[in-house]
């Protein structure tokens, strides 16, 4: 059973972020974002609370902005999903999560050393330029179980 439901549009939306945030990292690090955007689909609480689909998660809104950079700047995020993106989104759609992110609700590129939090969220290790970050301990449980 997947972890979250989907559609073949999911797939494509999915597959053009994992893309545009992490192509430079490789098929791990695409997978990685994936693990995020599903975790937060799935995540009950209060920043992901009305979330609930692929769609809902990758154009949230959050302070004014969209969560995701390559939404707001456009980049690559709006270039044509490649087949073999999209065979990594289905593998994070389906059940696929490694660590650091398979808990991770957010990731950032610091250009720098990965700080030890993240707005009091610890961090979960780092893969190539992007930290991972799952939540504190009681403050979203849900997403360990999804």
């Amino acid at each position: 059973m997947a972890r979250v439901a989907y559609r073949e549009a999911d797939v494509d939306l999915m597959a053009r972020m994992m893309r545009a945030e992490a192509e430079g990292e490789g098929k791990q690090g695409m997978l990685y974002v994936g693990n995020v955007i599903v975790n937060r689909a799935i995540a009950d609480c209060p920043d992901f609370n009305d979330l609930r689909t692929i769609e809902q998660v990758i154009f949230q809104v959050q302070g004014g902005n969209y969560s995701f950079e390559a939404v707001q700047k456009g980049n690559v995020f709006y270039q044509r999903a490649r087949e073999s993106e999209k065979r990594l989104a289905r593998k994070n759609l389906e059940s696929w999560r490694d660590h650091p992110a398979q808990y991770a609700l957010w990731y950032f590129n610091p250009y720098a050393p990965c700080p030890p939090t993240w707005y009091d969220q610890p961090l979960t290790g780092q893969f190539k330029q992007h930290c991972f970050y799952e939540p504190a301990p009681g403050t979203c449980d849900s997403v360990y179980y999804g």
